[in-house]
């Protein structure tokens, strides 16, 4: 027992400095100190929870600069000292980053696992590691020689340098978290594939008469053997009244035949996560009036992802507005009225390490991002929701739909429901 729980934490080990190691992480701090010449940036990494609903979570922020999946970490970051900037000598003695640990507790951990202490690293991608006791003394060191600091809203920043005005480092690291690097990109790939086998598992099983969270249950368990940790966000499945709901979630109602269910679940697998929505009939066939909304919004999804490329914007004038007029252009309510008015949301987000990634809706969309796609018409006075949605990579002259393996053609639904167990 001792010999396997030995080998468990050098497993644990090695993986962990193979991340904190990777050349990748050690560039974005290296591009990001850029963004500092006269400051200091520090960021918190997330403290252990003794919430048991839910496991530990690192801040994304803190993961895409660090790799670092403990709680309690530290990141500090300084400049390149420029020759001809005040105190040059004694800046170019400062180590460039420092990764603050805190020390273990080996009570604690009898019930929360080994951690990795500051001592326990012999190689590692930091310039320098020290004890997390040390970081308020490094701290006030370092500000005696840079004048600006940064950091994160709501962090304790404020109380330990309260004399400092603190500005937002969430717009320096936003900027390099939105274009994503080879390995990302994979990345969300592999989250999508694996959500994309969800989905088919899903149109397999639903019957008239199964509840929601029966579904959903389907689409994690798939995804969660396929090798992915967790959910990228608490899935929906909202059937009847309830696919007019945008983000409901409570996953309790029993699905009935005549009703469409909206599917939006997606998996995280490697810290990235992807983001896709079907909306399929419960008994397997569409209803006219349900297959009539569905191929508008389906029009509007294909018309948008057709004008998918760098330098278009996702906001209300860009591809939101593609889609928005499609819809207000085709089909009508009961009452003989537009559509439009039934899109009652955005139509694309970022995606990366977190679902709803750092971005922009009015910067130009450049080769490398990675957005969803997802106009819906949500009619409650007809029970009606449709929502469809891809997880869509901006490429150098186009776009690369991700989660294109997974049908959006209505007969192409029905054909392979008419084939569940």
């Amino acid at each position: 027992m001792i010999l396997k729980l030995r080998f468990g934490f050098v497993l644990s080990l090695t993986l962990q400095l193979s991340a904190a190691v990777s050349p990748e992480f050690a560039a974005r701090r290296a591009e990001l100190r850029k963004s500092i010449p006269d400051g200091v940036l520090v960021l918190f990494g997330a403290k252990e929870s003794d919430d048991l609903h839910e496991s530990f979570f690192q801040q994304t922020d803190f993961l895409y600069l660090t790799g670092w999946e403990e709680p309690g970490a530290i990141l500090v970051i300084t400049p390149e000292p420029e020759k001809d900037s005040p105190a040059y000598e004694e800046r170019a003695k400062v180590s460039r980053e420092i990764l603050f640990l805190p020390q273990r507790v080996v009570r604690q951990e009898k019930w929360t696992g080994r951690k990795l202490g500051p001592n326990d690293p012999d190689s590692n991608g930091f310039q320098m590691i020290l004890p997390a006791e040390r970081f308020e003394s490094e701290l006030r060191g370092l500000l005696d020689l840079y004048p600006g600091l940064f950091g994160l809203p709501g962090d304790t920043l404020t109380k330990i340098a309260p004399l400092r005005t603190v500005s937002d480092a969430r717009p320096l690291i936003s900027r390099l978290r939105m274009v994503k690097s080879e390995s990302e990109i994979a990345a969300i790939q592999r989250a999508t594939d694996a959500s994309v086998d969800a989905h088919r598992a899903a149109w397999r099983t639903i019957q008239p008469g199964q509840y929601e969270y029966q579904t959903a249950a389907v689409m994690v368990g798939t995804y969660l053997s396929e090798g992915c940790r967790r959910s990228a966000y608490a899935p929906i499945v909202g059937s009847g009244p309830n696919s007019t709901t945008l983000h409901y979630s409570r996953n309790s109602r029993r699905m009935d035949a005549g009703e469409v269910v909206v599917m939006d679940v997606g998996a995280e697998c490697g810290n990235y996560a992807s983001d896709i929505t079907r909306t399929v009939p419960v008994n397997g066939k569409f209803t006219a009036r349900q297959r009539e909304i569905y191929e508008v919004v389906l029009g509007a999804q294909r018309a948008a992802i057709a004008a998918v490329k760098p330098g278009v914007t996702i906001g209300r004038a860009g591809l939101y507005k593609v889609a928005f007029d499609y819809i207000n252009t085709h089909g009508k309510d009961l009452h003989g009225e537009p559509l439009g008015k039934y899109f009652t949301h955005g139509l694309s987000h970022h995606v990366g390490l977190d679902v709803h990634d750092p971005g922009n809706t009015a910067e130009p969309l450049r080769a490398g991002m990675v957005i969803t796609i997802e106009p819906g018409i949500y009619i409650p006075e007809e029970n009606i929701g449709v929502r469809i949605e891809d997880t869509v990579l901006v490429t150098k002259d186009g776009a690369r739909v991700m989660s294109g393996a997974l049908p959006t053609d209505p007969d192409e639904i029905e054909r392979l429901m008419a084939a569940r167990n």
